[in-house]
């Protein structure tokens, strides 16, 4: 996938394009539906497709907050968007150019002059431009005056709730990543680099602990998860804690891994951490003896989960 930041990075557009374009923060299932479209009628067109996305996020943008917080990391969002076959990302920077634009002149300049485009597949509650007017009906009436059709997609429902970025984030941030995996398709994941810790893991509890360095990016809620943990393609099953160590008394949240089985040096390594079910709360302990007691608990539950076949990872 050739991924590009103006779309005069684009060549081959001659004949025109395919498109979609939204956040798709968390490419979950109902974006990959969308994206899936775009792809199967760019096919059968014989033309490029194209996704575009935006980045900072537009709200982030509005409130100069880091809210909400990315359910896929940049990269991991490219990622997983070239995996569903799309031709070209467009990554256009969200500034006050871009927040100030109106709809028509977007269509015009971006879509129309700029990518061709040719068939436009949007979500069922998708909205662009100065005050969110760019909708299907107007995008329809556009469509007809530049060429080119527009098609809205049904939502996607699991158990009968919409599917969205939203839903997402409450359910991780509930601490509930078991039922994320439906809605995304795969369990959630975070990255980083494997860093220094206070080095308890190993030398005072007997379980050496991957520190991953936080990224800004949705953690799930404080607590112990079973997890897999992924280093340079390898997956090992994992047990992690996310939260502030209140029996050392730390004020600094962190994620350690337990990767079980597992000897190597990953100091400076990338880690992957695939949460699959969320094991306690976090609490304080009497001492060691009491931790380390409850530490050898979490493990054995979550090497129980683990080899559930429901439990793989996707």
């Amino acid at each position: 996938m050739h991924c590009v930041t103006w779309p005069d990075q684009i060549g081959g557009l001659a004949q025109g394009s395919c498109v979609t374009i939204g956040n798709f923060d968390g490419v979950h299932i109902g974006h990959q539906r969308l994206i899936a479209r775009v792809r199967d009628r760019a096919v059968s067109l014989g033309l490029p497709s194209v996704v575009i996305t935006f980045e900072p996020h537009p709200l982030r943008f509005f409130t100069g907050k880091k809210t909400p917080p990315f359910i896929t990391m940049p990269d991991h969002k490219a990622e997983l968007i070239g995996g569903l076959g799309i031709d070209h990302l467009l990554c256009l920077e969200f500034n006050q150019p871009l927040a100030s634009m109106a709809p028509e002149d977007f269509v015009r300049r971006i879509l129309v002059e700029g990518l061709n485009v040719r068939e436009l597949v949007i979500g069922y509650d998708y909205a662009f431009g100065k005050g969110r007017a760019g909708n299907y009906a107007l995008l329809s009436v556009l469509g007809k005056q530049w060429g080119f059709g527009v098609e809205q997609l049904e939502p996607v429902l699991v158990d009968q709730a919409v599917v969205s970025s939203t839903r997402i984030r409450d359910l991780v941030e509930a601490g509930d990543v078991w039922a994320v995996r439906p809605l995304l398709g795969r369990f959630y994941r975070v990255a980083g680099t494997v860093v220094h810790g206070q080095d308890r893991g190993g030398r005072l509890l007997g379980f050496p602990t991957a520190n991953v360095h936080l990224r800004d990016e949705l953690f799930p809620k404080t607590g112990v998860y079973c997890c897999w943990a992924e280093v340079d393609g390898q997956i090992q099953p994992a047990v992690a804690n996310i939260g502030y160590n209140p029996t050392f008394g730390n004020e600094v949240l962190s994620v350690e891994v337990h990767i079980l089985d597992f000897q190597s040096d990953l100091y400076g390594r990338d880690l992957k951490v695939h949460f699959v079910q969320r094991l306690r709360g976090e609490r304080k302990f009497s001492g060691l003896e009491e931790l380390k007691t409850q530490i050898g608990k979490d493990i054995a539950l979550g090497r129980t989960i683990l080899a559930l076949p429901e439990a793989r990872l996707v």
